[in-house]
């Protein structure tokens, strides 16, 4: 038996307000490729499949149409809820789902047993059985721990997450000896390598679980909630597979991947980690505003889908042309269709002081004159004498205009 891992799609994520559904489409053109290529009995899908909690028509529409695409793949299909996703939103196809060998759990379970998916041979014998936890939430939490006292709430989830696997690992021990088991899970265990995309639920400090929490009865415990790919356990057998497409700048040269592994002789051999392809960079471009538009001249991407480049033009002394400049690089830039300037900024060193640190001390500045405030606010040792004039000469064509229209 074949089991193909993945999680974290974000399908309805935006990066700076650019869709990323694009990229999406061909990740999973690509996966029902692989799924064949690689004879996969089993998909799993470890959360966050949705961006948020009340994804748009558009991206359920995605959602759905990925899932029928499976129907003539003959892969059992298992998808938990992630923190992103409304238990809501997964569960209420659940039924409809079942019977085209998709299983849901969007949430924790009541009894908790549902969530043992057991997974047969033609011959009716199980072959498999997955624990497929859910992200669990404090309300799941809370009335697993009713009766118990904890510190803090931090101790009291810890401790919910502990409980919550050791009961399934129970269960399996009773009533599947000698059967594999992997454990699903979306939760961030200490120490694993967070992006900038990951929302602050049960990351960091606050309610880290630790390798141990996972009994040695789950052979392989598929991970989702944490976005770069890693191994958490000295066997290599817990394991991140990480979003299939980068979320953020911080994943810019993140390697993707899904992770494959096989059942042989009742036990999971450790996952072969396969690379997703990339369709799209993601690039950040930094210096004075005459370097960056050289680098943004000399950049000829060579992905299918247009790069997304932020650029941060960093220059010594403030400069407001120099900002409206930079502004405009988007429309400069992008009309090839090999890139787009998704968040162009700009840094001076020197920025621009407030107007009342411009004069001595006791001075009103009732009792100055606009035209001296904006000579002021515009140093002759930062610009050129021609441009310098040019935008006197334009600040006091706009003053006369203000004051014939008596708005000054």
């Amino acid at each position: 038996m074949r089991i193909l891992h993945t999680a974290d799609w974000h399908i309805g994520k935006q990066l700076y307000k650019h869709d990323l559904e694009d990229q999406l489409l061909l990740f999973f053109d690509w996966l029902i490729e692989t799924i064949a290529k690689e004879n996969i009995d089993v998909l799993l899908v470890s959360g966050d499949v949705f961006d948020l909690a009340n994804p748009s028509v558009k991206d359920r529409k995605t959602y759905y149409h990925f899932l029928s695409r499976l129907i003539g793949c003959k892969v059992k299909v298992i998808i938990t809820g992630g923190n992103h996703d409304a238990v809501g939103v997964l569960n209420a196809p659940k039924e409809i789902l079942e019977t085209l060998d998709i299983t849901v759990i969007g949430g924790a379970t009541v009894p908790i047993s549902d969530e043992l998916i057991e997974i047969k041979h033609s011959n009716g014998e199980i072959a498999l059985v997955v624990a497929a936890v859910p992200f669990l939430r404090d309300k799941d939490l809370r009335n697993a721990n009713s009766e118990e006292q904890y510190p803090n709430r931090t101790s009291a989830i810890r401790a919910g997450i502990k409980q919550h696997y050791a009961e399934l690992a129970k269960c399996c021990k009773e009533r599947y000896k000698g059967i594999p088991v992997i454990a699903m899970g979306h939760l961030y265990v200490r120490s694993a390598l967070t992006s900038e995309s990951e929302r602050d639920i049960h990351v960091g400090n606050t309610a880290a679980v630790e390798v141990s929490y996972f009994d040695p009865v789950f052979q392989y415990v598929a991970l989702g909630h944490i976005h770069k790919p890693q191994k958490m356990s000295k066997n290599n057998m817990v394991r991140y597979s990480g979003s299939p497409i980068a979320l953020s700048f911080s994943e810019r040269d993140d390697p993707k991947q899904v992770l494959v592994l096989e059942i042989k002789e009742g036990k999971v051999q450790e996952p072969t980690s396969l690379p997703i392809p990339k369709s799209r960079a993601l690039r950040r471009f930094k210096g004075p505003l005459a370097e960056i538009k050289q680098l943004l001249t000399d950049y000829n991407p060579v992905f299918p889908l247009p790069s997304l480049v932020e650029i941060d033009v960093q220059e010594e002394h403030y400069n407001p042309l120099i900002t409206a400049e930079t502004e405009a690089l988007s429309e400069l830039y992008s009309k090839d269709g090999t890139f787009i300037i998704v968040k162009p900024t700009t840094t001076f060193v020197h920025g621009a002081k407030n107007t009342a640190d411009l004069f001595n001390a006791g001075q009103q500045i009732t009792e100055l004159k606009p035209i001296d405030v904006f000579k002021t606010l515009i140093p002759e040792e930062v610009y050129p004498h021609k441009e310098r004039a040019e935008i006197i000469a334009s600040f006091k064509q706009l003053l006369e205009e203000m004051q014939e229209e008596g708005q000054l």
